[in-house]
């Protein structure tokens, strides 16, 4: 009777539950920027209760998508899609797996205070000295960096792209705002600044920036099989905007720890969170 019962046991070592999470690890490839942050950390608490260990990872974009795409990372949940990171989606379409969203209502383009007397992109054309002839950006390999040059193209713009981070821009935009200055910086919703600070998109009548957007769930290829429980908490993973730009918010406070944040809006909404485990 010893063989079939080690035949069972082994058949029962290939058959996934929720005990077999114990010990497995789970990579979240993620950009450091605000939201991503945020949903990252979120994921990783809600994954670490089923008893798996997660291991964060952050990239510059075109590096997460590359780490999914060759099975160095498990999943990532901060993909920008249709524009923003679309020329990664077109490059790894078929060697990734594209959950869909978890963030709907999302958008990019370039915003300014709303004291400003710029109300459109066109007005940089003849009002371009009102910033010093700049447009404070973030990373050059940032989805919002490459439309932003693609904007200054299509509008026939004489103004110079910034490189930086998002700690750059966002300093540059506090600076500004208390100095009640003039300043155009890259954005994109959800982000903390809009909660912080008064502000407006330039409107965009070229649609250099596109329409909506949403913040989508990526798994490498065959995570499905491998690991469902976890691919089942992917498919249930969603943010509101207002979740998301209220906790980056609270990460902006001195001393403030995205884990702390991250586990104190779970406990906030620990309804959505068991949605998400069942």
């Amino acid at each position: 009777m010893r063989a079939p019962i080690l035949g069972v046991m082994a058949c029962l070592a290939l058959v996934h539950t929720p005990a077999e999470a114990a010990g497995k690890q789970v990579r979240i490839a993620y950009v450091e920027w605000a939201d991503a942050v945020v949903a990252t950390n979120i994921l990783k608490l809600a994954l670490e209760e089923k008893g798996y260990q997660v291991k964060t990872i952050p990239l510059a974009a075109a590096a997460m998508w590359q780490a999914v795409a060759t099975g160095d990372a498990d999943a990532s949940v901060a993909a920008w899609l249709p524009v923003t990171q679309g020329a990664y989606y077109e490059k790894l379409k078929n060697r990734i797996d594209l959950i869909g969203p978890n963030v709907t209502g999302a958008r990019i383009g370039w915003a300014v205070p709303a004291y400003s007397s710029l109300n459109s992109i066109e007005d940089l054309a003849t009002k371009a000295s009102e910033v010093d002839g700049k447009v404070v950006g973030i990373d050059p390999g940032a989805g919002v960096m490459k439309s932003s040059e693609a904007a200054i193209k299509a509008y026939g713009l004489k103004v110079k792209l910034l490189d930086g981070s998002d700690a750059t821009m966002t300093s540059a935009l506090k600076d500004a705002v208390r100095q009640k200055k003039d300043v155009v910086v890259t954005a994109w919703t959800p982000h903390w600044m809009f909660a912080r600070y008064d502000l407006k998109y330039l409107a965009d009548p070229k649609k250099s920036f596109g329409e909506a957007e949403s913040v989508n769930t990526l798994a490498r290829k065959g995570l499905k099989a491998d690991m469902p429980e976890v691919y089942g908490i992917l498919e249930k993973f969603k943010l509101t905007i207002k979740d998301e730009e209220a906790v980056m918010a609270e990460n902006e406070e001195k001393g403030a720890k995205p884990e702390e944040t991250a586990a104190k809006w779970i406990a906030r909404n620990r309804a959505t969170v068991d949605g998400w485990l069942k």
